[in-house]
């Protein structure tokens, strides 16, 4: 696994919009080495906010939406189009604006589908269709709660150290309760994992996720991506972390 580079923007909204030519880049970077790429999306404050300035971006045409499979990191297990799901939140800011092929959009099974009211079988046909696809992501967007998880992987909670691929989440600290989450054998999976936080409230957890932190108290120092990865945060995300050589300080 990589160690993490820190990035570092004035504010949140500086750094969404620096996070979405990112994405841009590495999308069509991938698409023109192999024809295709692969993205884990995030919800949250700072997630939604990149998405929204990629729709608004002018180089969204550097990507062939076409050929762009899309998946989710962890989804809370509440119907298709709840406000508080991640894919909703994911539609309006950027997927229902771009030429998606449906058949590659890939939501986290909601509840009434296939498996029912049961979130292990939704985790484990997640988690079988993820292995079907090829298994391999190109980025894996994270935010990072101020109790240090990241996905649906709390501390403390089972599933830190879960095989499979994606797991069903109960009791979740944060509402609602019943979620999906992919573990940390799959995010570790991706060629590049990229942890966001803007806020003072992420202040503590970032500086635990960069510190080597027990995961099980930390779970975002359990992330790594496998060539690269990143933490991009806003200027006070970044307050507790000191000044080094692997700190970029952005206007």
């Amino acid at each position: 696994m990589s160690p993490p580079s820190v990035l570092v923007h004035r504010d949140q909204e500086v750094l969404a919009a620096a996070v979405a030519a990112r994405l841009v880049t590495r999308i069509a970077d991938a698409q023109a080495a192999r024809g295709t790429a692969s993205v884990a999306l995030t919800g949250g404050g700072v997630g939604t906010a990149v998405l929204a300035a990629v729709a608004a971006s002018d180089a969204r045409d550097a990507v062939d939406w076409t050929r762009l499979d899309v998946w989710w990191g962890d989804e809370r297990f509440l119907p298709t189009g709840d406000p508080e799901r991640n894919e909703t939140g994911a539609r309006a800011a950027l997927l229902d604006h771009v030429p998606l092929d449906p058949a590659r959009v890939h939501a986290m099974p909601a509840p009434g589908g296939p498996d029912g009211d049961d979130p292990e079988a939704a985790a484990a046909r997640y988690g079988a269709e993820l292995a079907g696809a090829g298994g391999r992501l190109d980025v894996v967007l994270l935010g990072v709660g101020p109790d240090a998880h990241v996905a649906s992987l709390f501390p403390h909670m089972p599933g830190l150290d879960a095989d499979a691929a994606a797991v069903a989440v109960h009791g979740a600290p944060k509402p609602p309760p019943t979620r999906v989450s992919l573990t940390f054998g799959t995010l570790n999976s991706a060629d590049e994992v990229w942890v966001l936080a803007a806020g003072e409230s992420k202040a503590e957890a970032v500086r635990l996720g960069l510190s080597g932190a027990d995961v099980a108290e930390a779970p975002v120092a359990g992330v790594r991506g496998r060539n690269r990865t990143l933490f991009l945060l806003d200027r006070s995300a970044a307050a507790r972390l000191a000044p080094g050589p692997d700190t970029s300080g952005r206007p």
